[in-house]
């Protein structure tokens, strides 16, 4: 089978964030299927002529398209209007690709952007085969209620593409029950709409994983706090750099807190830190993924924070995932499956979004209960193996695009 797959944000371990979509297709292509990708390009490596270039990763044949980034990070540090505009440059840029590359049997575009719908079902209809669309993020819904997208007719033709993408598609995966309940209240069916989440990667983030020098590098903190990831609006970080005002006032000051990462709000949480004069935060640069999981093995907990709006409790994020997989207790503040599941399984505890005293109260709690601290990470890890192994759920995702591949029900 040739799949097409079509993500933006095209990543692998030596880059910086979410590898999904590599791991998937390196996945797809040791099954002995065909896999192309078309994404962004890497603008950090130097580019001759044309619009786009093509090579090989992995067995995974890559189009790399001279528009938009491929740099999550890059582009959570720009503005609303710029992200905006580049986007649309991506989809119609790859419009042209996808009308070059080999036939495929199936087409598989990934969000966000929304806007990867769009050369998704071009490349459908114009190559007469099924489109698979997953939704990592709800959008326009995201955007809307974060404020970025206010516009009256931009949303109207936002909430239009969202459905007619939904429509077109011959099934859709969503990253979160709260996803798939958003999909379905545009009106489509709940036999088409297959839950499988961000998952995680077992053999990279690893309980016996040595972060001694990172330990050592932070100035062997005796209780070692890590937020790694993106610094934008969304997550709200202002609220960690609160609790840590906190813990520094009530003197706990054998607590380090860690940053990692890179976002719009960056600069301005590094001056919240100097403003309060705070010595128990670090900020550290962004990291490819292998060194982000020798970061990860070095802390204590971990923190999957958002800000308090609704749509962002339905989220699926990448760090909670990696957090388990290393076998780390983890904090997190929304509401709904992602408090239920560190609850229910006692591999963390949940903070009130927007309350950086509740925030620091679960911070002490850790560091104050060894026992627990040590069990929660136990936990964390058998919860890993048994529902978010990344082999286990990219087979699930083989399986979805088999069944469009050959006209079968999802079943």
């Amino acid at each position: 089978m040739h799949i097409l797959y079509l993500h933006q944000y095209f990543t692998t371990r030596s880059g910086v964030g979410g590898t999904r979509s590599y791991e998937f297709a390196r996945f797809f292509v040791r099954q002995g299927h065909q896999v192309t990708i078309v994404t962004a390009a890497d603008h950090q490596q130097p580019w001759s002529s044309g619009w786009w270039r093509q090579s090989t990763v992995d067995g995974i044949n890559v189009i790399e398209v001279r528009a938009g980034y491929a740099d999550y990070h890059r582009g959570t540090a720009i503005g609303y209007g710029q992200r905006i505009i580049a986007f649309i440059l991506f989809a119609l840029v790859s419009l042209l690709v996808v009308l070059r590359v080999k036939r495929p049997d199936v087409v598989f575009a990934t969000s966000t952007p929304l806007t990867i719908g769009i050369p998704g079902m071009l490349a459908s209809r114009w190559h007469r085969v099924p489109l698979v669309f997953e939704v990592r993020d709800l959008w326009p819904e995201a955007p809307i209620q974060m404020g970025a997208l206010r516009h009256p007719l931009l949303i109207l033709a936002a909430r239009w593409l969202e459905r007619a993408i939904y429509r077109y598609s011959y099934h859709i995966i969503a990253l979160s029950p709260g996803m798939r309940q958003g999909v379905i209240d545009t009106g489509i069916s709940p036999t088409k709409v297959s839950v499988i989440p961000n998952a995680a990667d077992l053999d990279l983030f690893h309980p016996q994983r040595d972060g001694r020098h990172w330990r050592e590098q932070l100035g062997d903190p005796p209780f070692l706090v890590l937020y790694f990831g993106t610094m934008g609006e969304a997550n709200d970080l202002g609220q960690v750099i609160e609790a840590a005002h906190i813990l520094q006032q009530q003197g706990q000051s054998d607590i380090l807190i860690a940053l990692a990462g890179q976002g719009r709000q960056r600069p301005w949480l590094e001056e919240q830190s100097r403003r309060y004069s705070l010595n128990n935060v670090r900020f550290i640069d962004p990291l490819p993924k292998t060194e982000v999981a020798d970061l990860v093995a070095a802390a204590d907990v971990c923190l999957t924070i958002f800000k308090a709006i609704p749509v962002l409790a339905t989220c699926s994020p990448n760090k909670l995932f990696d957090t388990l997989a290393a076998g780390k207790p983890v904090i997190v503040n929304t509401p709904g499956w992602l408090r239920q599941l560190v609850t229910e399984h006692q591999c963390g505890r949940y903070a009130r979004a927007g309350d950086p005293a509740d925030l620091a109260a679960q911070i002490v709690f850790f560091r104050d209960h060894p026992t627990f601290t040590q069990q929660a990470g136990q936990n964390a890890r058998l919860l890993a193996e048994q529902c978010f192994d990344r082999r286990h759920l990219a087979a699930e995702v083989l399986r979805v695009l088999d069944a469009a591949a050959t006209q079968r029900s999802i079943t």
